[in-house]
């Protein structure tokens, strides 16, 4: 079984990318050598439930190694400052998820995809009254979303019941568990995330749709009134306020930081709990089933 490597394809492009300071070479050469060895970690921890804790012990260390050596420490600022649009650090949550996932629910990672994909959003027809003697001119508008457990759809679409010609063929994802993916959780982030969940929920009314942020960065809004199952805050915390953050760009602001973010990170490292709650939402999909009359009327509710 082959799990996504979006983490470990962004510190490959990194090598490439030419903008990357000569001085930090070596240091992500050294973050690639410390991603491969915590990946084969991860296919080691135990199988069911009793491998969560050491999952996310893994994920804390390894986090820590890539926020503070990596990044922090560079006597540039290219990495810290960049680090948003190279997407270094919440690419490894993309990344972690389905191997937990997948040592948690073996069946359902040889099953279903799982991890990052584009998933089916809506079914639209390009055809006119001029043009509806051909194909029905099917599109599927997709939507990419940062972690699924979804299953590939392929779609016939044509006029004719009884003709090869004139035929639309279209394949996408089918997301029954979307995610997405914060490292800060704003309110445009979370608005936009309501548009998306929206879409899923429309495709898919019986799938669950997750926000996940490691840090808060608005005040909390409920999600009774959206398509939002949940928001999950892996860390448990609010971002450090703009007014310290501002000091990190430079390399000599970051060294005066160094002890207090460091501590920041140890305080508020990933939570188990947090990612054992994100677990029951996939447990509660595969316990889901069409309802059996006998238990329906014994219980006088479906």
């Amino acid at each position: 079984m082959s799990l996504p490597t979006p983490h470990g394809d962004k510190l490959y492009a990194l090598l490439e990318n030419e903008k990357l300071p000569t001085c930090d070479r070596e240091r992500i050469e050294q973050a690639i050598e410390r991603y491969q060895a915590w990946r084969d970690a991860l296919t080691h921890v135990p199988v069911g439930d009793d491998g969560v804790d050491e999952a996310v012990r893994l994920l804390n260390e390894y986090r820590l190694f890539l926020d503070i050596d990596v990044i922090f420490d560079s006597e540039e600022d290219f990495l810290y400052r960049q680090k948003g649009q190279l997407k270094l650090d919440n690419s490894v949550v993309e990344e972690f998820l389905p191997h937990l996932v997948s040592r948690v629910f073996p069946d359902v990672s040889a099953d279903f995809a799982v991890g990052p994909q584009s998933c089916f959003a809506a079914l639209y027809f390009t055809s006119t009254l001029r043009t509806a003697k051909g194909a029905p001119g099917a599109q599927i508008r997709t939507k990419d979303q940062d972690f699924t457990i979804s299953k590939r759809l392929y779609l016939t679409v044509s006029f004719d019941p009884n003709s090869a010609e004139g035929v639309d063929r279209l394949e996408a994802n089918l997301g029954y568990l979307c995610a997405e993916c914060k490292t800060n959780l704003d309110k445009t982030m979370f608005q936009e995330a309501c548009a998306t969940a929206h879409d899923v929920k429309t495709a898919v009314p019986g799938a669950k749709y997750l926000l996940l942020c490691e840090w808060l960065d608005m005040t909390p809004i409920s999600t009774s009134g959206t398509d939002i199952d949940e928001v999950l805050i892996l860390r448990k915390a609010k971002r450090i306020g703009s007014q310290v953050r501002s000091a990190f760009a430079t390399h000599a602001g970051r060294v005066a930081g160094r002890n207090a973010y460091v501590q920041y990170l140890l305080v508020y490292p990933f939570a188990v709990d947090v990612f054992r709650r994100f677990l029951t939402h996939v447990r509660a999909l595969l316990e889901d089933r069409d309802p059996d009359e006998g238990d329906v009327l014994q219980r006088g509710f479906f």
